[in-house]
């Protein structure tokens, strides 16, 4: 295996010879104008509204009472997003065991207030209960860690004054989520999967016997009304969204692709949307006021898996594969005439922010995460990740096209290192995407946005160059930083274990 590496692209016509040579396009400016990037994003937090569960909340037999919610400014001021830049939901496996932040965390945060960036997408990963966290360590929203998770916010929206100013026109939302079939709440390396359906390939990988139990329906609307209580909370301590997560394998992921679930969450596409229909409504009867967003697997794969010669290879499914939500049936292939269907359902029932990526990183990395190495866990990439990075934003671009009125943002970009600015600001010209999403290049980078939009230089020597070890790290039971980039994650203990673990993995020991 032998990819060109992005660092060897010098020139904005080097770095389009070598994508037609690959057969994508990924479109790209020669001049870097910071002005595309400090375009505004028109938006505004809608007033406070007075709800009944039982008139607009078609959960009538679960009905939510509705409730006078305290006025915050956060809720009235017109709030137009004030650049094309957005932090996407980046965890550290590093809060505490009863799901508050660390210092860590705090540190994290306050490096995305820092970076420039006006939309904060969901800063990371929040459990709704206890049994829903994807590690012990993961962030969980309850009565006694609301104050720090206020904290927590404040932090980031603090650090963000200090240097820009203004935090009017910035917007930060809180990710919520129930991690399903990757539950592991109680202590590393024990999963305790919670499940939406019998997946004869994920079931495998877990070594889930065919008696093993999957959630009921009853489960799943109790499930509603954490996420609806949880989004409550998150307005009450001033956030400005929340993110009701759709992707990367957890729960609500899943539940999209249940097409062999009996009752009333699987089987056709609008039972398998009615768990996301009912948070919804039940947020917006709790929560009047706050708004929602989706981040979405717009599409997915078969499941991949180390080859002989550790290169991952597609695992052996029958011919028709009919568990990626988005895909083709062939299990490697995309057909987005669902996820279209299902983002229209969310323009109608007034979702207006939307955050588009694409399969798992327990079962497809190079499909969600293009990167040249792979984590501990992981196999070395099958395509170029150039591939894979044009796959993700050609899958947002056509989703912008056919709705133009929601703001969208793009994953998959930090793949381009030197080249992310130059491909970002075409993709805004074009109007491809509304804003940029930034994920693993914050923790070794978390002024590239400010950098960018001040018109200065790119650091090459801070960009990401994937070497996966933010994601070594968890999957080893440590907390995920930058342990090559950042001079913080590189003096501590846990940089030798992972650098030992990375030479094994290079054969290097």
């Amino acid at each position: 295996m032998s990819y060109k590496r992005i660092a060897q692209l010098k020139t904005a016509e080097q770095f389009r010879q070598h994508t037609a040579s690959l057969r994508i396009s990924l479109p790209v400016d020669e001049v870097i104008e910071p002005g595309i990037f400090q375009k505004p994003i028109p938006f505004s937090i809608r007033p406070l509204e007075k709800e009944t569960g039982s008139e607009q909340n078609p959960r009538s037999s679960r009905e939510i009472a509705s409730r006078e919610v305290p006025v915050s400014p956060f809720q009235h001021a017109a709030k137009p997003i004030g650049n094309r830049f957005c932090i996407l939901p980046m965890e550290g496996w590093d809060g505490t065991r009863d799901g508050q932040p660390s210092e860590l965390t705090r540190r994290r945060w306050m490096n995305f207030g820092r970076s420039g960036a006006k939309l904060i997408w969901g800063g990371e990963a929040v459990a709704v209960r206890h049994d829903g966290r994807a590690n012990p360590n993961q962030l969980w929203m309850h009565d006694d860690s609301l104050a720090s998770i206020e904290r927590l916010r404040t932090s980031l929206v603090d650090a963000h004054q200090s240097p820009f100013g203004q935090t009017d026109d910035l917007l930060v939302g809180l990710q919520l989520t129930h991690s399903g079939r990757y539950c592991q709440p109680n202590e590393k390396g024990k999963p305790e999967p919670m499940i939406a359906y019998r997946h004869p390939h994920l079931d495998r990988r877990l070594k889930l016997n065919d008696d093993y139990p999957v959630l009921s329906d009853d489960d799943l609307r109790h499930l509603v009304d954490d996420f609806v209580r949880a989004a409550g909370m998150a307005q009450r301590i001033g956030f400005d969204f929340v993110d009701i997560k759709h992707c990367h394998g957890y729960l609500g992921h899943e539940l999209l692709s249940g097409v062999d679930r009996p009752g009333r969450y699987g089987g056709s596409l609008e039972n398998r949307g009615r768990w996301l229909k009912e948070i919804i409504d039940g947020v917006r009867a709790e929560a009047p006021g706050l708004e929602i967003g989706v981040r979405i697997s717009a599409f997915d794969s078969a499941p991949f898996a180390p080859g002989p010669d550790g290169i991952g290879k597609r695992e052996e499914t029958t011919s028709t594969y009919r568990f990626a939500f988005g895909g083709d049936s062939t299990g490697v292939g995309i057909d987005l005439s669902e996820t279209m269907t299902l983002v229209g359902w969310l323009q109608d029932w007034g979702v207006r922010l939307l955050c588009v990526t694409a399969g798992s990183p327990y079962y497809v990395p190079h499909i969600q995460r293009p990167a040249l190495f792979p984590p501990s866990d992981g196999y070395l990439p099958p395509e170029d990740p150039l591939v894979g990075v044009a796959r993700q934003i050609d899958a947002t671009a056509a989703i912008k096209k056919a709705f133009p009125s929601m703001i969208v943002v793009g994953s998959g970009y930090s793949y381009l290192q030197e080249w992310l600015p130059a491909v970002g600001q075409r993709v805004l010209r074009e109007e491809r995407a509304d804003s940029i999403g930034l994920g693993r290049m914050v923790l070794s980078y978390p002024e590239l946005p400010a950098d960018v939009l001040a018109g200065k230089p790119i650091d090459r020597k801070r960009l990401c160059r994937t070497f996966s070890d933010c994601t070594t790290g968890p999957r080893q039971g440590l907390v995920s930083g930058c342990y090559p980039l950042d001079p913080f994650y590189k003096s501590r203990p846990e940089a030798k274990l992972i650098e030992e673990i990375r030479k094994r993995r290079d054969g290097k020991d």
